[in-house]
């Protein structure tokens, strides 16, 4: 979510919540029809993992559609009800469970991968999806006409070339 900060202080938290719930609850909808697994609710933002394993050899592809049905779902192809943007990249993880022996755990991915998607999705503007040229690859993605961004990302010392897909632009 971009600007969720701005967001909260004009209203109350009851109607915020109500907001982040809303946004959960399309994005979860999107999100798992695609034949992702949500992996966690992070503040303003959802986490989704498309293991090849589970989501199938078009897991790249089904990442950067998801990607576009869920700007389509806030609103981003008209008047968005919530401004979004979303980060793609394809790598390898730790995918599995975490936690002090004893303690509860939890199931989630881990890795460079995981964190440069994370920078990733929060340098994309509101109705925008940055895609990796690794994710463009697995994807068999025709890049023709797209913008190509060279995003630096905090906490890491090589930047990540991304493609960026506007929510009104057809994949």
């Amino acid at each position: 979510m971009r600007g969720s900060t701005g967001l909260a202080e004009g209203m109350s938290a009851t109607a915020f919540s109500a907001l982040l719930n809303r946004f959960y609850r399309v994005a979860v909808d999107v999100l798992v029809e695609a034949d992702a697994i949500i992996d966690k609710f992070v503040g303003d933002e959802v986490v989704a993992l498309f293991i090849p394993g589970l989501a199938g050899k078009g897991h790249a592809r089904k990442a950067i559609d998801a990607a576009a049905a869920l700007l389509r779902a806030t609103g981003h192809d008209t008047t968005p009800w919530l401004p979004i943007g979303v980060g793609v990249h394809t790598g390898q993880a730790y995918v599995g469970a975490v936690g002090a022996e004893g303690q509860l755990t939890d199931f989630t991915a881990l890795g460079d991968a995981v964190n440069a998607t994370a920078r990733l999705a929060s340098a994309a503007g509101a109705g925008e999806t940055l895609v990796t040229a690794a994710t463009v690859t697995s994807a068999g993605l025709d890049t023709t006409g797209l913008v190509e961004r060279v995003v630096e990302l905090r906490g890491r010392t090589e930047s990540l070339a991304a493609y960026v897909i506007r929510a009104a632009r057809v994949v």
